[in-house]
């Protein structure tokens, strides 16, 4: 009989690469990881690790029991769920890990909403960054992430179940004495002999490929990791950016944002993710059925 937390400390071993990344991942001591990998290997008849100077390396026989690990915690997932529904639904912790700029627009939203209709539900929302989201789902420490494209796992990714929630337009913003502040809308191609402002990684990726797709690559004047220091940024007229819809902006911030009107216009996915076969859970259900009301919201108003 193998027990399945040991299997769950092998699969986030593989994510992270030494017991002592684990054991932080998993809220317990290098000690207590490796016993449970110890009696896991024990229990298969197989050594699962080969020390490699400060690391461990995954045996042949680990990369099987992998393969199978998936699958079994799918399948246990699912059979939680299948328990929830018939022992009283919607009720307990829902743990919600999400992009900065999704609390304002979805998280809050959904979480209100459902503090009223779902009084016997927690929801307890975590601001992460997609590394950080996923890490967390795997060690159980997290239940839904909302997870912007680019930058999310391959949709086939057997660990993960993960939806559409909904498209983020980029918009331009500008200072608010630039010559396109007037304007109604611009073509990304306008830009071309703009300074830029690059924000944090993923979208900077982003505003790369859709200002190749323009035929220019972006000069960039400064980086800032948080769009408030990159809306402060534009407001003193030091550079331009993309922003997504979902981010907003303080009047403070005395920049303009304005629609782009390329064909198509550059836009992100948002997507929910959770731990494949977990999303039938009746209190994970319940959350992610309202983020998906507020999202419908938000695009039909």
């Amino acid at each position: 009989m193998i027990d399945l937390r040991r299997l769950q400390v092998l699969r986030v071993l593989r994510e992270e690469g030494t017991v002592t990344a684990t054991a932080r991942a998993l809220y317990l001591t290098p000690s207590a990881v490796s016993q449970q990998l110890r009696l896991l290997s024990r229990e298969i008849g197989a050594e699962l690790l080969q020390p490699e100077g400060r690391r461990v390396r995954l045996t042949p026989a680990a990369h099987i029991v992998l393969e199978h690990a998936d699958a079994i915690a799918a399948e246990w997932e699912q059979a939680r769920a299948d328990l929830a529904a018939h022992s009283g639904g919607a009720v307990g912790q829902v743990r919600v890990g999400g992009f900065a700029t999704s609390f304002g627009s979805l998280l809050a939203p959904a979480a209100a909403r459902l503090r009223d209709s779902h009084p016997r539900l927690e929801v307890r929302l975590r601001e992460t960054d997609i590394d950080d989201s996923l890490r967390l789902l795997l060690a159980e420490q997290a239940d839904i992430a909302i997870l912007p494209v680019p930058g999310t796992p391959p949709l086939d990714d057997p660990r993960f179940d993960q939806r559409l929630l909904l498209d983020d337009p980029q918009d331009l913003v500008v200072p608010a004495a630039h010559g396109f502040a007037e304007r109604d809308s611009v073509r990304l191609a306008e830009t071309a002999h703009e300074t830029w402002i690059a924000p944090h990684h993923d979208q900077f990726q982003l505003i790369e490929v859709a200002c190749a797709a323009a035929g220019f690559a972006p000069r960039v004047a400064h980086e800032a990791a948080e769009w408030n220091s990159v809306l402060t940024l534009v407001s003193h007229g030091l550079g331009i950016c993309l922003l997504p819809r979902l981010a907003t902006v303080s009047p403070d911030h005395h920049v303009v944002r304005i629609p782009l009107r390329d064909k198509p216009a550059p836009s992100r996915s948002v997507l929910t993710c959770v731990r494949r076969g977990s999303r039938a859970q009746p209190a994970i259900a319940a959350v992610l059925q309202a983020l998906e009301e507020v999202a419908r919201n938000r695009q039909s108003g």
